[in-house]
């Protein structure tokens, strides 16, 4: 059967070609730094609570970006989760699983550029977590009496995260000489504006829905374990339904490669030098709409694995967390 109807998510991230050399190593250096520094405190928090969020958490955001929804323009956005990552698992937590989600996009599914993965790991997994943390403390501290103030907090960090992400990017590409600032900058700015609203929502969505079921995923340092088996499975379960619905991802380009196409810079993207399940779509399956989600489902279990994975061989023994009290 062919494809009816339906489209497959759009690469999302920064191609190799895009980025001069020297500014993509520069920005492979800054990440590797920032991410070591993310594990060691990563390391010291993790708890019963934590471990199992991390793998969820990697596995609905790597679903939920397969998700591009349309914005005006003939563009479209997807899911960051940086937002809400950092908002449920604290700055260098929501580091850690950022890193795993756009790492196997780039390794596995050759979304964006092997080279210019340092530089998609500082704008999604750095500037988006970063951003959004400070933005989320600043109004929760200052809505603190106001009814849905996580709502409020949340949609406001989740724009930023997209907002200044967008910027970031737009600033390594003026670095690389691949396009004027005065073109790529607004360009940028202008249509990720646009493209934080759907995130702002989503996120939104995401922190209501919490915290009708379990509100003290939302209160880091107070938080409870309670039980971990249905976090693990209803989470899984959330992420293979968003994989499932995939193939109904907008077949606009996204805000990047419209920006891209408009500036005249995107015949400089080039292909990857090695191919695995390339465009999200499984080889060997005749079906683009079962190629998609076979595709969405390897990724969303090898990001929660990667996760939950290290978190549990990382987690400290009793015996250790005894000697360190």
């Amino acid at each position: 059967m062919q494809n009816i109807g339906f489209f497959s998510p759009q690469i999302m991230h920064i191609p190799d070609g895009f980025l001069s050399v020297v500014v993509s190593a520069l920005f492979w250096l800054t990440s590797l730094i920032i991410l070591y520094f993310a594990v060691k405190n990563t390391q010291k928090r993790l708890n019963d609570r934590l471990v199992p969020l991390m793998g969820v958490m990697a596995a609905a955001i790597f679903a939920g970006q397969m998700l591009n929804f349309t914005v005006i323009g003939g563009t479209s956005g997807h899911l960051l989760g940086a937002a809400l990552a950092t908002i449920i698992l604290g700055p260098w937590p929501a580091v850690v699983v950022m890193t795993s989600v756009v790492s196997i996009q780039a390794l596995i599914f050759q979304d964006g550029g092997v080279l210019a993965l340092g530089a998609n790991l500082f704008n999604m997994a750095v500037v988006g977590v970063f951003v959004s943390y400070a933005v989320y403390r600043f109004f929760i501290t200052i809505l603190k009496k106001v009814k849905y103030s996580n709502a409020i907090a949340g949609f406001l960090a989740a724009w930023a995260s997209i907002f200044i992400a967008s910027l970031s990017c737009a600033l390594q590409l003026t670095l690389s000489g691949t396009s004027p600032a005065n073109i790529v900058i607004p360009a940028m700015a202008g249509i990720h504006a646009l493209i934080g609203l759907g995130e702002g929502m989503i996120t939104v969505g995401a922190i209501l829905f919490i915290q009708s079921v379990r509100k003290d995923l939302l209160i880091a340092e107070t938080a409870r374990s309670g039980d971990q088996k249905v976090i693990i499975v209803g989470g899984l379960i959330i992420s293979a339904i968003l994989a499932i619905l995939s193939p109904l991802a907008s077949s606009h380009p996204d805000g990047l490669e419209w920006v891209a196409e408009k500036s005249g810079f995107m015949s400089s993207a080039k292909d990857a030098f090695y191919s695995i399940i390339p465009d999200y779509s499984l080889p060997g399956v005749q079906n683009e709409n079962l190629a998609t989600i076979s595709a969405g489902i390897i990724g969303l279990l090898l990001v929660f694995l990667i996760s939950f994975g290290w978190a549990r061989l990382k987690k400290p023994s009793k015996k250790d967390m005894i000697s360190e009290g």
